[in-house]
């Protein structure tokens, strides 16, 4: 898994429009947060905490992606369904889940699998990785965000 202080490697990635954009953009700062799959109930619980937050997020001068490896038409219900005003990115070749280090081996109910683990990265304006949040509170995350982001 990449780390605070990595620099983000150039990526090409589809957006839940089948629009493009590459990430990371120079002089953007960016959070994205990588989870399992839509419409699950802690991805939910995630993606609707941070719609709640989004505009204190905005304020703070940073564009917000949610990014799983899910299907252009699963992020489009997922985003119908509750309401989600950022942008989702449909990872289905799996390049930023390998290249943020966030794609592997899980275990759920004593069964392996491979999948994405839960993380949230914040890059600043130059690509680099200025936090990493690996235990995300599901429920409060765009308060786990806000918090740590006004300790700086």
């Amino acid at each position: 898994m990449l780390k605070v202080g990595d620099q983000v490697n150039q990526t090409k990635v589809k957006l839940h429009d089948n629009s493009e954009i590459s990430f990371p953009e120079t002089g953007k700062k960016y959070i994205l947060f990588f989870y399992p799959k839509d419409n699950t109930p802690g991805c939910t619980a995630e993606a609707c905490s941070l719609r709640d937050g989004y505009g204190d997020i905005k304020k703070l001068g940073y564009e917000l992606y949610g990014v799983s490896v899910d299907t252009i038409k699963s992020h489009l219900k997922f985003i119908d369904n509750h309401q989600l005003p950022f942008p989702l990115i449909s990872d289905d070749e799996k390049k930023l889940v390998e290249a943020f280090g966030v794609w592997g081996m899980k275990k759920f109910m004593g069964r392996e699998y491979m999948g994405t683990t839960r993380a949230t990265f914040i890059i600043d304006g130059s690509g680099t990785i200025t936090h990493l949040i690996e235990k995300v509170d599901t429920k409060n995350a765009s308060q786990q965000i806000i918090d740590l982001l006004a300790k700086n």
